[in-house]
């Protein structure tokens, strides 16, 4: 206070939590502070949405002939999105905004982790050097699971709420454990930290595996033992005071990098082109769209709108004839039910794309007045993006408008050679069908028709051939060959038949065609294998398909650590 020409101590303090009906107090709190000089902090406004519009006049008028020592503070939690911004633009305006953001990069995480203790807490337990190195060990882990969200899917198919609360617990976990036990528990302590102290905020059965592994590799016998690396050219330190650790970061920690977290230099890469493409596309959004401005060597927003949609509609081929199709399928197999589901939901598809071009086109020839879902469609359309209503009857994609559409049309060509006579293509584009798990279920169930096996004891095997889809000409005896299958995090090595480390700037590398067929559960053989999860896009989550095991020399946990995954879409 004194810095700032004026005296102050806690009397001059009103500190008013709202909710739960506060807001009266907190007026009575302003009018009191702007008389006498006092200072005011409410806590939580975001609670208190409908009133904000009410403290915005009462700071307007407290605004001229208070106190010239009155002061207001207001806090509220960060909205999830830009819909949720309810503070009145007024408030921001006459405001220093200042905010709390989490530290950025390995170096600044690994501090801020250290720094929640303290050279007090290292000397608390009586098995220091154990205690000691489990701590940093903790630490380090707490930066990897916070940091590696900047990586989007591919570091975690969900965002999750890690706190500094779920790591000082986890150390006051591994403490009581070291005092009531005179060997380290390892697997007791993985657990309660990755099932959960940390496990509990994870919803993803991908994730939680994620999580297991980094404690797995993190926290080990040979920690102990000086031979235990925490990231490439950063082993763990050995027994250090507080100030020592800080130092030892500060010397030996490598620069940033994706290695750090396990993951390979291509992880970046993806991430800064994603930003950048949000970025691209915000600006986009915010370019004038009237044909005054827009007008140019491309015409204005209506006539581009108009061209599209009319080379759209004439691309666009009719719908399957399911009359036709049902008598033509002598008997429904498996796969033949596949075909039929997938004409049904093309159907469905095609039918919204013809009838919202067929109205939009009405409605600028002015036949039809425009409504907002028209309106809507036109955006849509001049900015090159997939319309709502298209892709709630469509499938997961992320791609522009134009990929997408001619992503449509190829698959319609599939089943347009599919349904001609029902036999299964010499190599599918798996990719290319709504439910690619309907085709997979499909190899098992003619699979266990045909051998007289329980369908729940089966497993789906997945070899990787050496051959593109053009080196097939049939279709196998049993199970499927199928191709378009992309990897995210390594690539498939041909000649060695195994994952190998992706190429630089290799981002999502094809995958030669893969050779499908269902064997008993207990005649799989798992060992040398990477259970590889497969997506539909680069989203991940929410798109998983299915598993499929493919062969490794190396540890399977670097795959892991690596987010390396199957994609049917890039």
């Amino acid at each position: 206070g004194k810095k700032l020409g004026y005296t102050f101590n806690h009397r001059n303090l009103h500190n008013v939590s709202l909710g739960q009906g506060q807001e009266v107090v907190a007026e009575q709190a302003l009018d009191l502070a702007a008389q006498e000089g006092h200072w005011v902090i409410l806590q939580n406004i975001h609670l208190v949405a409908k009133w904000l519009s009410c403290l915005e006049k009462k700071l307007e008028q407290l605004s001229e002939g208070s106190h010239r020592d009155f002061r207001v503070f207001v806090s509220a939690e960060p909205a999830p999105c830009a819909e949720s911004h309810i503070i009145p633009q007024g408030i921001l305006e006459n405001s220093i905004k200042i905010t709390s953001e989490a530290p950025t990069g390995m170096h600044a995480n690994l501090h801020k982790a250290l720094d929640n203790f303290s050279q007090d807490t290292l000397e608390m337990c009586s098995q220091e050097k154990e205690f000691r190195s489990i701590l940093f060990a903790l630490c380090y882990f707490h930066a990897v699971v916070a940091e590696r969200r900047k990586f989007g899917p591919q570091g975690w198919n969900r965002p999750y709420p890690f706190s500094t609360g779920d790591l000082t617990i986890s150390v006051s976990v591994l403490h009581n454990c070291l005092q009531a036990s005179s060997k380290v528990p390892y697997d007791d302590l993985r657990y309660l930290v990755g099932e959960i102290m940390y496990g509990g905020h994870i919803t993803d059965d991908w994730d939680r595996r994620l999580c297991k592994t980094y404690l797995e590799e993190f926290i080990k016998p040979e920690m102990l033992e000086g031979e235990l690396c925490l990231a490439p050219g950063f082993p763990l330190p050995g027994n250090m005071d507080y100030n020592g650790y800080h130092q030892y970061i500060d010397d030996a920690l490598p620069p940033e990098s994706p290695h750090l977290y396990g993951l390979h230099p291509n992880a970046e890469i993806g991430f800064l082109t994603q930003r950048s493409e949000r970025l691209l596309r915000t600006v986009l959004e915010l370019q004038p769209r009237d044909s005054s401005t827009a007008h140019g060597a491309l015409g204005s927003q209506e006539e581009m709108v108009q061209a599209l949609l009319e080379e759209m509609l004439e691309k666009l081929t009719e719908e399957f004839n399911m009359a036709e199709l049902l008598a033509k399928v002598q008997e429904r197999t498996p796969y033949a039910v596949v075909a039929l589901q997938e004409c049904e939901r093309m159907n469905a598809l095609t039918a919204e794309i013809r009838r919202s071009l067929a109205e939009l086109q009405l409605g600028l020839k002015g036949e039809l007045t425009m409504t907002s879902d028209m309106e809507s469609l036109q955006n849509s359309l001049f900015l090159d993006m997939v319309p709502e209503s298209w892709l709630r009857r469509s499938y997961p994609s992320t791609a522009s408008l134009g990929s997408w559409f001619a992503d449509l049309l190829a698959r319609i060509s599939q089943l347009e050679a599919w349904t001609r006579d029902f036999s299964l293509p010499s190599t599918l584009w798996l990719g290319g069908l709504f439910s690619p798990q309907s085709l997979l279920t499909a190899v098992m169930q003619t699979a266990a028709r045909r051998n007289k096996w329980p369908l729940d004891r089966m497993v789906l095997q997945c070899d990787v051939t050496k051959r593109s889809r053009e080196d097939f000409a049939s279709a196998p005896r049993e199970g499927a060959y199928v191709h378009g299958l992309f990897m995210e995090g390594a690539r498939w090595d041909a000649q060695a038949g195994t994952l190998a480390d992706a190429r630089l700037q290799e981002l999502t590398p094809a995958m030669p065609v893969l050779f499908l067929r269902a064997v008993p559960g207990d005649k799989q053989d798992t060992r040398g294998l990477y259970p590889c999860p497969l997506y539909k896009t680069r989203q991940r989550g929410p798109t998983y398909v299915w598993t499929f095991n493919l062969k490794t020399k190396e540890n399977p946990s670097k795959w892991v650590l690596a987010g390396v995954a199957l994609l049917l879409q890039t």
